[in-house]
């Protein structure tokens, strides 16, 4: 899915990532708004991730959303 795609459709992308990362608050995907490198940072930051690791797992995340 492409990241324009993504940020349009944050809204809707929102719940399943809260539900993948519930660790992360809901300001934080407020703010990231499809984002990813800013939702990778915060992945970083909360889990304790490498950088590699918390981008990997957005693209994963990202992969799994269709086109």
């Amino acid at each position: 899915m492409n990241k324009d795609i993504i940020a349009g459709k944050w809204t809707q992308v929102k719940g399943k990532a809260q539900a993948k990362w519930g660790d992360l608050t809901d300001d934080v995907f407020d703010v990231a708004a499809g984002d990813s490198k800013y939702l990778a940072g915060k992945l970083q930051e909360k889990y304790g991730w490498e950088r590699d690791r918390a981008e990997q797992e957005v693209k994963d995340f990202e992969k799994t959303l269709g086109d």
